[in-house]
């Protein structure tokens, strides 16, 4: 055994009996007096130097990470996502404060399971969310690129179910729930509409609700790009943890929309997988069409093209195919 993990090992003890949790307490209470001692004494601590840099070494865990710009095929545009492969689950903690630290709309973590899908978790700033569209393409795109994944379908296991990424000839292709709308009640419809006209500065012609956010249509393209959100209201937001604002798009695309999240720790998002999950089929019965070429009109902005897919049993899906654009690698120390 090597001197430093018989050190480490011996501290844990220590740290175990005295009911210590973190190693570096021990090192700190039990040490750092010896330390002093010696020092007073003027000893030699060149060891001691050596001692200290290997154990930070040795109890520093390094991982990979890899951050694109998602649905865009231009960097600094589209939607950045930070992604970290694992080959063992970090604690939910962690991976909340690595997200934190980022503070990228989305942090993405995967780790292979035994039959070769993956398990997808995705954590914005301050918390874990169960669906996100630009990360899983994100994800994708590292495993094709950077880890030598060379299937044509990539399965991801999520808090959502089954999600899948296929390789097309110069996009990516999502596959997602649709996720339905469902009528408010008129009374709180009504008082909703005057909140929100007021947090957003613009009146909405429709109101729902999709899954944890409200899903509003307004009048025109130009309702969408010129609303200037007061953030700090939609932090207040009840119930829901976002709004999905859209409208019919003109020229080249079929919709337009945006996405604001505070409470989420996310203002607006710059482009969002799943509020598409939501926006497609709606705009697909709107205007009698399943292929939907949507843009989502935030600064940075975003092109997803998509497809509704209508099933008879009523597990409805939606596809949405995007460009990924590599920005950075490296490893994070944690």
């Amino acid at each position: 055994m090597k001197m430093i993990e018989l050190m480490k090992m011996i501290l844990m003890k220590i740290g175990g009996y005295m009911q210590i949790s973190s190693i570096v307490d021990v090192f700190i209470i039990f040490i750092n007096p010896i330390i002093f001692i010696c020092v007073q004494k003027n000893y030699d601590l060149t060891s001691y130097h050596n001692f200290i840099n290997q154990f930070g070494e040795y109890s520093m865990q390094t991982l990979p990470i890899y951050q694109v710009d998602a649905f865009t095929t231009k960097r600094f545009c589209g939607n950045p996502a930070a992604i970290i492969p694992l080959q063992d689950w970090l604690s939910d903690e962690l991976m909340q404060t690595i997200a934190m630290e980022n503070n990228l709309a989305e942090t993405a973590y995967f780790m292979r399971r035994a039959d070769g899908s993956y398990d997808l978790r995705w954590f914005t700033p301050e918390l874990e969310i169960p669906l996100c569209g630009h990360a899983t393409l994100a994800s994708a795109y590292v495993l094709y690129e950077y880890l030598g994944y060379s299937g044509e379908m990539i399965r991801f296991y999520s808090k959502s179910g089954e999600l899948t990424v296929e390789k097309t000839a110069d996009k990516l292709m999502l596959n997602f729930p649709a996720r339905p709308l469902h009528s408010l009640p008129h009374d709180k419809e009504e008082h909703l509409r005057v909140w929100l006209s007021s947090a957003l500065g613009r009146m909405p012609l429709e109101i729902y609700a999709s899954v944890n956010n409200y899903f509003l249509v307004m009048h025109s393209e130009d309702d969408v790009r010129a609303m200037q959100p007061d953030f700090l209201s939609l932090r207040t937001l009840p119930e829901m943890t976002g709004i999905i604002v859209t409208a019919a798009g003109t020229d080249r695309y079929d919709c337009v929309s945006r996405y604001f999240a505070p409470t989420a720790g996310v203002p607006e998002d710059p482009v969002t997988g799943s509020a598409h999950c939501s926006i497609v089929p709606y705009w697909s019965k709107k205007l009698g069409k399943k292929d939907i070429v949507a843009y989502q009109a935030s600064a940075r902005g975003g092109e997803l093209f998509c497809t509704f897919l209508s099933e008879e049993n009523g597990n409805d899906r939606v596809t949405m195919a995007g460009n990924v654009v590599p920005y950075l690698k490296g490893e994070i120390m944690v």
